[in-house]
């Protein structure tokens, strides 16, 4: 699946949204704001268009945090200008070269340690505001700032401006910084949402929604799509193909097509795949807890909640849970 997009902010002018829809884009990325407090100058009447005509949006917000304080403080900012809106995808975190200089500016050396601690603080008090976190990478900072253990945690918005973004997992992809939309005047970045993320958000409760959300359908995808909803795994040490494949209740081979698998014995720790689903059967699935599980990471990759997940199972207390043990999804 790939589900085209934009992201913009205050320096693509006064958009056309009504144009933006007809030419077939599904979802937008607004800057909400950066900084302290900086609202982005176009968020309210961006927010307002794409609501107003069903164009499903999230938000990033670009930071100058040089300490966990910031970082925290940015985050309820930026939750507090968005908290009127109808937002379906995800809020994100954007870290960059000019956040980095900002610190030195001020006497702070931005580590790749501080800067891996800022993604956390913020995605961390999004999370706890009741919205789905992401934070957003180029190749350098991914290879040089963050530690590789935030990609099991938040979903990754990688930004790379080639012919295929030469990495696996990532929710959304920025592909170009050049493109030409209808309805916005000069240029504007490109990018693939590579599953129904505004889906997946309202199936878990998060961002004050309930409930089915309505998206545009996806456009035509590469890869084969066998239909359903699509679980994100993180590959854990010991892991293999088909044991993955038992325990979401499909094949290996499935799982090695739907990703571009070439070798089913070759995966690698940290990896992230994606689970075909099915989810049309009306069969109940199970799902065997794996060592480092907790009930809300399972609920959230399922698009399912914790309350419902101890309704089906009994449990009366979700922080014990035991690895091997076999509980129901639906």
């Amino acid at each position: 699946m790939s589900i085209r997009g934009i992201d913009v902010s205050f320096y693509q002018g006064i958009i056309d949204w009504a144009a933006v829809k007809a030419a077939g884009i599904q979802f937008a990325i607004l800057r909400a704001g950066y900084g302290l407090g900086n609202v982005d100058e176009q968020f309210n009447r961006n927010a307002r268009e794409c609501n107003r005509l069903g164009i499903p949006f999230g938000v990033y917000w670009f930071s100058y945090a040089y300490t966990e304080e910031g970082a925290k403080q940015e985050a309820d900012y930026c939750i507090q200008t968005i908290k009127d809106f109808e937002v379906q995808y995800p809020v994100a975190f954007d870290y960059e070269s000019a956040s980095v200089e900002y610190a030195a500016s001020h006497g702070i050396t931005v580590t790749p340690e501080l800067a891996s601690t800022l993604v956390n603080v913020f995605c961390l008090r999004v999370e706890e505001l009741g919205y789905f976190a992401m934070y957003y990478s180029n190749l350098d900072f991914l290879n040089n700032m963050f530690n590789s253990s935030l990609r099991q945690k938040y979903a990754l918005w990688f930004a790379r401006y080639a012919q295929e973004p030469g990495l696996d997992g990532q929710a959304m992809w920025q592909y170009s910084s050049t493109g030409r939309v209808p309805g916005i005047n000069g240029n504007v970045d490109m990018d693939i949402a590579y599953y129904d993320i505004a889906n997946v958000i309202s199936k878990a409760g998060l961002n004050k929604l309930k409930g089915e959300v309505v998206t545009p359908p996806p456009a035509p995808s590469p890869s084969p799509n066998p239909g359903g909803d699509v679980i994100i795994y993180t590959v854990r040490r010991g892991d293999t193909l088909s044991g993955i494949a038992a325990r979401f209740g499909t094949t290996y081979q499935a799982i090695a097509s739907y990703n571009g698998i070439t070798n089913p014995n070759r995966i690698y720790i940290g990896q992230r795949l994606r689970i075909p689903a099915g989810g049309s059967t009306g069969e109940a699935r199970t799902y065997t807890i794996r060592p480092g599980d907790t009930l809300s990471g399972i609920a959230y990759r399922f698009g399912t909640t914790v309350q419902e997940l101890q309704r089906l199972n009994g449990i009366q207390n979700p922080n014990r849970i035991y690895a091997g043990q076999v509980i129901r999804i639906n």
